[in-house]
């Protein structure tokens, strides 16, 4: 009896042992990391850490930073638009796709495919392709068009949205196959009721289907999001942060500060303020799937 109770302790205890690497992962290298850069954001580092607390001197030196205030008024216009664009693309590629076209396995691979490759490759192809005299531009002068123009990777009022274009390609065929993947777990009879009703298509996805993919909708934001605030590969690989400054994201201002200007409390502080709207995104939703466990629990109880 006792070698059988040993037996089932252990096997009880396998799953704890197998995230246990992961979870030393996680405590050592994200969150020990993010404490010692709230530690050093304090201090007045330069090249290398010091002890020395100078209070929020480094966070009023970033708020005074035209640069730094750019990047947050870029970020927070290229994060709006890609999650709006991304969302309503792949949803309707989800809803195409779900109508049972002829090749839905090419299709969907195609529409997936980009986001399998790094956002620098990505960078860089659509660098060519929006470089005024070659890429698009030449394409559509060579067809008839000679008075084309599409200069906005060098436009410096428009540049952002360029970066836009390729992270939303990049990224729509995932909005597409979670939402494809929630679309088909809707029940078949809610469509036929609704044929037998007489109910418009477009007012079954408004009123029924969209609410039931609330659940899906919800991953793809908190995904996009996340995506956005840390847009970095693709800003380098497409314009360096250019033209001038006018490309400029908070993740590009703190590596520059970090390795390029070795100002380690700087970017320590920047990297901070990127933190807070990704926990301002994150604390919500954690406590939603907490709470929702915890009804859940509440429930099992009361019928047991």
């Amino acid at each position: 009896m006792q070698i059988k109770a040993l037996r089932h302790k252990t096997k009880s205890l396998t799953p704890f042992a197998a995230l246990l690497p992961m979870a030393l992962v996680t405590l050592v290298a994200y969150l020990g990391a993010t404490l010692w850069s709230i530690k050093v954001s304090f201090s007045s580092s330069r090249t290398m850490p010091t002890d020395t607390f100078v209070g929020l001197a480094q966070y009023t030196k970033l708020f005074e930073n035209e640069r730094w205030l750019l990047s947050i008024e870029n970020i927070a216009i290229y994060t709006v638009l890609f999650i709006l664009v991304s969302m309503v693309l792949g949803f309707l590629l989800a809803v195409f796709i779900d109508q049972k076209v002829t090749a839905e396995g090419v299709l969907r691979t195609v529409f997936l495919y980009p986001y399998a490759m790094s956002f620098v490759a990505t960078g860089l192809i659509w660098q060519w392709m929006l470089t005024p005299g070659i890429g698009i531009e030449y394409a559509v002068r060579q067809m008839g068009f000679p008075d084309f123009v599409f200069d906005w990777i060098i436009d410096q009022d428009k540049v952002i949205y360029t970066i836009l274009i390729a992270t939303v390609w990049q990224t729509a065929g995932l909005v597409m196959a979670l939402l494809l993947a929630a679309l088909r777990g809707i029940d078949e009879e809610i469509w036929k009721a609704a044929r037998l009703d007489g109910i418009p298509v477009w007012r079954v996805y408004v009123s029924i289907v969209i609410p039931m993919l609330a659940p899906a909708i919800a991953t793809v934001f908190l995904l996009l999001s996340t995506t956005a605030i840390k847009l970095f590969d693709s800003v380098v690989a497409m314009t360096q942060g250019g033209p001038g400054t006018a490309s400029e994201v908070p993740a590009k201002f703190i590596m520059d500060h970090l390795f390029g200007r070795a100002n380690i409390a700087l970017a320590s502080a920047g990297a901070v303020m990127l933190l807070v709207p990704v926990i301002a995104i994150l604390a919500p939703y954690a406590y939603a799937r907490s709470r929702k466990a915890r009804n859940i629990a509440h429930i099992s109880e009361k019928h047991k």
